[in-house]
């Protein structure tokens, strides 16, 4: 099975530090972590009384791990459940940077209801697919959805090129 540790790494490798560039539409982010998605987590770090950018500067990577990959993002694909460690890593690092997108593209994919939700039927279609056939086509399609993004939003493309490396840096192992 999958082990989120070696996602982790992944993820915080390509994320870096704190970042707040106002062409990037998610705002100001650290390690990855949106201020919007710390403000879900609801954790005070500073105990002003508010979570802010303050509290999204003060985050560690362990936090990053724990407060918000595994339990809003790994867990939220069951990928404890995903038996090869490529398709976990591409479809989780895909629901971290582009939110319900990274489930329901991947639904279309795999000929199940797009709900966005990841329940038996999801995790059957992805484990008994063959993986790296999949895996092929999960890059793809995550590919061509960046792309998308750009044709819709012509200000972010500025970052194409950093989301076309990260991709491509995911790669399929057996």
């Amino acid at each position: 099975m999958a082990d989120i540790h070696r996602l982790a790494s992944f993820i915080l490798r390509w994320e870096g530090g704190f970042v707040n560039d106002p062409a990037d539409r998610g705002g100001a982010t650290h390690m990855g972590v949106t201020l919007s998605t710390w403000q879900q987590v609801g954790y005070d770090k500073n105990r002003d009384g508010k979570i802010d950018i303050e509290d999204l500067r003060a985050l560690t990577p362990e936090e990053v791990v724990c407060w918000v990959l595994k339990p809003h993002y790994w867990d939220r694909w069951q990928a404890d459940r995903i038996r090869n460690q490529s398709l976990a890593n591409i479809l989780v690092d895909w629901v971290w940077a582009s939110g319900v997108y990274g489930i329901k593209i991947p639904q279309r994919l795999l000929g199940v209801t797009p709900d966005g939700i990841v329940g038996e039927k999801t995790l059957k279609a992805v484990n008994d697919s063959p993986a790296k056939e999949l895996f092929a086509q999960l890059k793809q399609a995550r590919l061509d959805f960046v792309d998308q993004i750009v044709r819709r939003h012509p200000s972010q493309r500025r970052f194409i090129n950093g989301w076309k490396n990260r991709i491509n840096d995911i790669r399929f192992e057996p």
